[in-house]
């Protein structure tokens, strides 16, 4: 029995476990469109290609699942480019139908033609069109088990005249889900072993590739007494029911969690590929396991590296461990843990009258929302309040851009969590700048019927930016943002919408907030001069801020220095 190409290819990705397919109907993809809606798999009618990759992506990272999106030639094609790098840099499965112009058309500059290949190859891990009828289903069930295997973007080139052609004789070719087991060898765990009995001030460094392996790494720091830090991708794995829980290092990390890694003489770096290689030991005893070979010393050198998946490295490891009952170097952590704590309760204290502090606000959501709450946040500041602030219980999710670092994922990737997971609250910590950017699909939240919770902090400027800019010492230029009432533009759109410009009527509005049963945008007037403290200040950001202070009383900006040290460190508790 002949088949048209467009069922083949969609009845390929229904069968490869896709769900949803995310996208904008056109011309180029009608015949694609048309098979889907006689599917199994649920067409999402975004209102931006872009927020429609971020939408899948989050879906298919949290869920694990493989998902889809799809666009019509040229233009809507292209439009999916930033979602795209996004997805295939967290190592999220899904498979990008881009349509083309027919292929009689091809190579001779015909309207809305783009060379797709060339444009996505550099960020997915497949990339291929289809170029005959009776390739189709080959191609596309080797764009899903790229994606699954190799953990990314597979993007499906398919010119339209291919999508509406027959195919007499379609060989059957299926996409595999594997889950093979994969640790060093027994030599290698004996090296690991011996190193680790050498060392005296044993830390741990878990990354990304802790997942899945939560109680076999709390049995780790057990057994050496050794305290944890994390990567921020690893927050959600490794902070909830942790004893030797130290937080993250970096930038946006916790004093405690950088105590751990600069004073340990042995460190074990498990599923950790953090970039910044001034926050790793210079004279310690490094040991790195990765799932990926090509990650082994690249931050920094390492004494040694082996490839595995941490749960089943861990299985291996810990019975070569004898117990140790030294636990100095933990306890000492420990210390260090307690009052990062306490000062980090202290940000997290209301202000007075109309400042509100975004700590504030970020601990109001993390005490009201469900126990198996999915937070997303922008890139900026909102996303060291996500890292920061919001609690992770084994339950809850957090999602952020910590890869390729974008303006306004949240609001879109709150859209995919929502349509992946209907019987969750799914909460968006936008930027003022993140959600302005992307802002048409908030009509999609309303179209779908997703209950997604927004929260804008609002403090009219592009705040990352601008407090980079104050720590070189520059006066900060062209980061202000003229905003609207955004609580009463959402009630425009159908949402239920508030502001919020002063702290005593902070805590109960968060409250009405989260409890609307459907989609709901708060907009809140947070302090615009907040810093963004690390957990180590070095001489260079203090002389550079105040270098900034210094530019700015002489061009007359009192107000501005005026404020800074008021919200900052006067007016705290």
């Amino acid at each position: 029995m002949s088949k048209r190409v467009a069922e083949i290819v969609v009845e390929t990705l229904q069968a490869a476990g896709v769900r949803h397919c995310y996208g904008i109907v056109g011309d180029t993809l009608n015949y694609v469109t048309d098979a889907i809606h006689h599917s199994d798999i649920e067409w999402v009618h975004m209102r931006h290609e872009e927020v429609a990759a971020f939408a899948a992506g989050a879906e298919s990272l949290i869920s694990g699942q493989l998902t889809a999106c799809a666009g019509s030639c040229g233009p809507g094609g292209l439009h999916f480019i930033n979602g795209v790098f996004e997805t295939n840099r967290n190592r999220a499965p899904m498979v990008l139908i881009a349509s083309q112009v027919v292929t009689a058309e091809l190579g001779m500059e015909f309207p809305q033609e783009v060379d797709f290949k060339a444009v996505y190859a550099s960020c997915s891990v497949f990339c291929e069109q289809v170029h005959s009828p009776e390739q189709a289903r080959r191609v596309v069930a080797l764009a899903c088990q790229a994606a699954i295997s190799r953990r990314g973007v597979a993007v499906v080139i398919l010119p339209a005249d291919i999508s509406e052609a027959m195919v007499k004789h379609d060989v059957p070719f299926s996409v595999h889900h594997t889950q093979p087991v994969l640790r060093p060898s027994d030599d290698e765990l004996q090296r690991i072993a011996a190193l680790i009995g050498e060392g005296k001030r044993v830390g741990i460094y878990a990354g990304a590739g802790c997942e899945h392996a939560h109680d076999a790494l709390v049995a780790l720091g057990e057994r050496l007494q050794a305290p944890i830090a994390h990567t921020s991708r690893a927050k959600d794995f490794v902070e909830h029911d942790n004893p030797y829980n130290m937080g993250m290092t970096g930038i946006f990390g916790i004093e405690s969690g950088y105590h751990t890694l600069m004073a340990c003489d042995t460190l074990l770096l498990l599923g950790a590929d953090f970039a910044w290689g001034q926050y790793y030991p210079d004279k310690a005893t490094l040991i790195q396991v990765d799932r990926d070979g090509s990650h082994l010393g690249r931050r920094h050198p390492v004494t040694l590296g082996v490839v595995g998946d941490i749960g089943p490295t861990l299985d291996a490891l810990l019975p070569m461990l004898p117990p140790r009952q030294d636990r100095s170097f933990l306890d000492e952590c420990i210390e260090h843990r307690e009052k990062a704590l306490a000062t980090r309760e202290k940000e997290e204290q209301p202000g007075e009258g109309e400042l509100i502090h975004p700590q504030h606000l970020t601990a109001l959501i993390n005490r009201h929302a469900n126990d198996d709450a999915l937070f997303t946040a922008d890139g900026g500041s909102p996303m060291v309040w996500i890292l920061r602030h919001i609690r992770t219980n084994g339950r809850r999710r957090t999602l952020t851009s910590l890869l390729h670092g974008t303006m306004a994922n949240a609001m879109p990737q709150a859209l995919g969590l929502q349509k992946a997971y209907p019987g969750r609250q799914v909460i968006s910590l936008s930027g003022d700048g993140g959600i302005a950017m992307l802002l048409g699909d908030l009509l999609t939240a309303v179209q779908e019927d997703l209950p997604i919770k927004v929260v804008v902090y609002n403090n009219s400027s592009l705040n990352f930016v601008e407090l980079e800019q104050k720590v070189e010492g520059l006066l900060d230029n062209y980061t202000d943002l003229k905003n609207p009432d955004f609580g009463r533009l959402a009630e425009v759109i159908g949402f239920y919408g508030r502001t919020v410009t002063r702290s005593e009527d902070l805590e109960q509005a968060v409250k009405d907030f989260l409890a609307h049963p459907g989609p709901a945008l708060l907009d809140v007037h947070t302090s615009p001069t907040e810093l963004v403290m690390p957990p180590q200040v070095e001489a260079k950001q203090v002389a550079g801020t105040a270098l900034y202070a210094a530019k700015a009383l002489l061009s007359g900006r009192v107000g501005d220095v005026r404020d800074l040290l008021a919200n900052n460190f006067l007016n705290k508790p």
